[in-house]
């Protein structure tokens, strides 16, 4: 089973088979931890937004600080799977406060593009799921190659504008908001809500596995991870065609 979210990969639920469901994971379970993981993302980012409200200088601490502490935590539950009950939450605490601090300077530029990033971020969300729970939309092997390797090329992509970033040498046209760079974050756009597709299909898979429960946690964590990068690359091209 192949994902391009790395948090959920296919090896993740080969050793588990079992078959209490007291013990093991289950879609309601999952949904509910979502859920939770979702309103501390939330909460995190309504925080931050407060506090950063009308107060320029401290905007950079809580964008760096949450960014770091959720690229810690994101690691510590990818590699630890059963420390995930701790560390997801810990996660979207992290990372809420990332969102709300860079949500605010998004906002203030473009003001009221982050409803609007919301929105469709969401409805992105659950008009995928309704499509993949009617069957319209399924996660075939082929399917789950070409997203991973959408998304594998994004990340290069960036990587490398990263990097490029030090040297004071930038990827040309893709950052920008001339017709290639809104082009460009229509496709990333669109590879991330792809991803979500295969998140489904992962926690359907552990499941029907019978991983155990802390595990409704980690496929909980993958979808919000997904969720926010959504959110994020909504708000990059909403940013360009606001330009």
């Amino acid at each position: 089973m192949r994902t391009g979210n790395p948090a959920l990969n296919e090896k993740t639920f080969q050793q588990f088979h079992l078959p209490d469901t007291s013990v093991t994971m289950t879609l309601d379970g999952t949904v509910l931890k979502t859920g939770v993981l979702l309103l501390l993302v939330v909460v995190a980012a309504a925080f931050s937004w407060g506090e950063l409200a009308g107060q320029g200088p401290l905007a950079i601490p809580f964008l760096l600080g949450g960014l770091l502490g959720g690229l810690v935590f994101a690691l510590v539950t990818i590699f630890k799977p059963v420390w995930s009950p701790v560390t997801a939450p810990l996660y979207a605490v992290f990372e809420g406060a990332f969102l709300g601090a860079i949500s605010l300077m998004f906002n203030g530029a473009y003001p009221g593009i982050v409803f609007q990033a919301v929105v469709l971020t969401f409805g992105t969300l659950f008009a995928l799921l309704i499509a993949y729970r009617s069957g319209l939309i399924r996660a075939t092997e082929n399917f789950k190659l070409g997203v991973s390797a959408a998304t594998g090329g994004v990340c290069m992509v960036y990587l490398t504008s990263f990097v490029l970033g030090f040297f004071g040498v930038g990827i040309p046209y893709i950052h920008e908001s001339g017709g290639v760079g809104i082009g460009f974050s229509l496709v990333v756009v669109v590879i991330a809500a792809l991803n979500l597709v295969l998140d489904f299909d992962f926690i359907e898979k552990g499941v029907e596995s019978g991983a155990p429960k802390y595990m409704e946690w980690y496929g909980a964590f993958g979808l919000i991870v997904t969720l926010v990068w959504l959110y994020l690359e909504m708000l990059r091209l909403l940013s360009k065609l606001r330009d």
